[in-house]
């Protein structure tokens, strides 16, 4: 059975770099490096799952968050919000913008594998 695939948004080389040694195991991993980048690449290749960082230069992650969601072709990915925006209401405006989790830095391993699993097994 082929692996489901999971696209990482995020603009730090490191953030990325840490959540593919996590996952690549058991998911096929893309990555992308700015929100405009992450949605070609969600455009492109479809995948199952996003790990979407908030704060990055050219497109934040909030704009290719409403962007993807507003495709239809593409509006049921999950979209979980791994991101350092973990003040008082990033949560609900992460969800407001189509984020369907939300998971703070620095990540709890455990924590994103469960909500993972919640979304594509």
């Amino acid at each position: 059975m082929p692996k489901k695939t999971i696209l990482i948004v995020d603009d730090t080389e490191w953030n990325r770099d840490l959540l593919v040694q996590l996952l690549e195991e058991d998911y096929t991993i893309l990555q992308a490096v700015d929100g405009g980048d992450g949605v070609r690449m969600t455009e492109e290749h479809k995948p199952d799952l996003i790990l979407m960082d908030l704060g990055m230069p050219v497109m934040d992650g909030w704009e290719a968050t409403r962007k993807i969601k507003a495709n239809d072709a593409l509006k049921d990915i999950p979209i979980i919000a791994v991101t350092s925006h973990a003040m008082v209401g990033d949560e609900i405006d992460a969800r407001k913008a189509g984020c369907d989790d939300y998971l703070p830095k620095p990540i709890d391993d455990e924590v994103l594998i469960q909500k993972i699993k919640r979304f594509i097994g």
